[in-house]
Formats: structure tokens, C-alpha cells, sequence
């Protein structure tokens, strides 16, 4: 990905990136995968870790529009869907910009509706990798409705398919919001989560994207995280940690690899797919580590 289309920013973060949290973010999904990274001692990025910068600068862009309840109380976030292609894993010692813009927002039952477009801008000026996200703000009555929202992610395949199970404890749940900076009380307080509708607390949906990147990464791309190019799913239902959970995997021929994730509660993860691509080259960045 070079380049990308023009836009008008919202929001705008420029962050350089630490083997830490490279380093903390992916252990924290590796503990539920139950085996550390497969890159030894100097693991890759997660292939999913761009999500984590372009959830900060969000941050920002909410602070933009005018997303509020009723009474001017502040709504709940609830990840709806997420896409992201990306040319190459994030680097240790990268300086990267992340610049954000609002797709569009309309009014639904249980709040507005949103979809916000990131892109990841490298040292050398040029875009390596795009997410788009949809994201409901539960009991919200603003903003107006404005722009246009893409369709829900989706990919099928009728290969037969191969299930790994796998649970999330409250301690992962935990390690996750510390990895990721996403401190949401929704996951982390019980009397937070059920006054947003829930019966508890519940998982990141996006630890568990990382993990079936995880999976993915373990079982058809040889190890090699840095092969994932494209991941894109719904996020259909909560987790609540210490629920099995059935991540099935299915190659749709080619490069492309179709998931869903299942509890006993129904579908939480649908229509995923991740697509792998040859390894790139890495950027060359004061600081960056040749072998990571």
C-alpha cells in the first residue's frame, strides 16, 4: 500500500514505537494461545497491533463530534466491525503518524452508529497500512447523521474447517487492557459492563481477533506473522472470560483463510478472513531491530 486516497483529517497522532509494547502487546495474546510467539527470542509485532495506535488517535476524533446521550451523559463504545490491510508489521524504533477521518454516523435502536477510517503514514511519507472500524455509541442521540457507512465485513467459505479451542480468563482480560491501553470499564468493572447492557464483564473482541490472527499465523503461514496482509471480521456477540471458545479456521483456497469464533452463547467473531501475502521488507529506522 502506497500512498492511499486523500483525505482531511480529524485527528492526528504521531507516536514512535518500543520493543515493550510491541513486546507486551503480543505476549499478552500469545498467554491465551498458550505458547509463546514463534519468532523466538525477539517476537515480531502482532499482526493486529496497528489497531492499538489507530484506537488512540479515535480517542481524539471522538473528542471532535458531538456524541453524547439524552440528558449530555457519554456513550458507550461497542466495537461492531474491523478491517485492516496493512504492507508490513509495525517496528521497533519507527516513528509513525496515524491520522484519522469520519466516515459517517447514522442513527440506529441503541444509539448512532459510526465508521472512522485510520491510516498509518511510516518515517518516509508513505501510508503502509489502512483500518477501517465500526463502532455503535450505545444510548447516543447525537451526532446528526452525516457521510456514509461501509458494509459490514464479510467472508464465506464452504472448505471444511478446523477448530481450535481456546478460553480467556478475567487475568488475561486484564493483561490485554494493560497491553493495549484500552482501559474501557466495560472490560474491567462488573458494575460498569452491566450498566452498559451486559451480564458482566467482557473481553476485548479485538484480544480475540489477535488471537485467531495468532492461530492463523501458527497454522498456515508457517510462524511468520509478518505474512498476514489483510484481516477484516463482525464482531457479533460478547465473551465473557472463562467461556470456551471455538475458533474455526477454514482456507478459501489461494492465500485467504475464512474464521469464526463461537461460544456457548452463539457466534461472537463472523464472516473473518485473513489473507497472507509475501514477507516484506523492513524499514530502515534509527533503532530498528534487523532480527525482531
Amino acid at each position: 500500500m502506497s500512498g492511499g486516497d486523500p483525505m482531511t483529517p480529524v485527528a492526528t497522532l504521531v507516536r514512535t514505537i518500543t520493543v515493550g509494547e510491541l513486546a507486551a502487546y503480543r505476549d499478552a495474546v500469545r498467554s491465551v494461545v498458550g505458547s509463546p510467539a514463534p519468532d523466538g527470542a525477539s517476537p515480531k509485532a502482532s499482526p493486529v497491533h496497528t489497531f492499538v495506535l489507530a484506537h488512540q488517535a479515535f480517542d481524539l476524533a471522538f473528542g471532535k463530534i458531538d456524541a453524547a446521550g439524552p440528558n449530555g451523559e457519554e456513550p458507550t463504545r461497542v466495537h461492531l466491525s474491523q478491517e485492516i490491510r496493512a504492507d508490513r508489521l509495525l517496528t521497533p524504533g519507527e516513528t509513525v503518524t496515524i491520522e484519522v477521518d469520519l466516515l459517517g454516523a447514522r442513527k440506529e435502536a441503541g444509539g448512532v452508529r459510526v465508521a472512522m477510517r485510520a491510516v498509518l503514514v511510516g518515517a518516509d511519507g508513505a501510508t503502509f497500512a489502512e483500518l477501517v472500524t465500526g463502532a455503535l455509541l450505545g444510548g447516543a442521540v447525537t451526532p446528526e447523521p452525516f457521510g456514509e457507512l461501509p458494509p459490514f465485513p464479510a467472508h464465506r467459505t464452504k472448505n471444511p474447517p478446523t477448530v481450535h479451542n481456546r478460553q480467556i480468563a478475567v487475568e488475561d482480560v486484564r493483561r490485554y487492557a494493560a497491553a493495549s491501553g484500552d482501559t474501557n470499564p466495560i472490560h474491567l468493572e462488573d458494575a460498569a459492563a452491566r450498566a452498559a447492557g451486559f451480564d458482566g464483564v467482557i473481553a476485548h473482541g479485538m484480544s480475540l481477533l489477535a488471537v485467531v490472527c495468532e492461530e492463523v499465523v501458527d497454522h498456515h503461514a508457517g510462524g511468520d506473522a509478518s505474512l498476514v496482509r489483510e484481516v477484516g471480521v463482525r464482531f457479533s456477540s460478547p465473551v465473557r472470560p472463562g467461556e470456551p471458545i471455538d475458533i474455526t479456521l477454514a482456507p478459501d483456497g489461494g492465500d485467504t483463510v475464512c474464521f469464526s469464533c463461537r461460544t456457548p452463547q452463539g457466534l461472537a467473531l463472523k464472516g473473518g478472513w485473513v489473507t497472507l501475502g509475501q514477507a516484506p521488507a523492513l524499514p530502515v529506522t534509527e533503532g530498528t531491530i534487523a532480527s525482531m
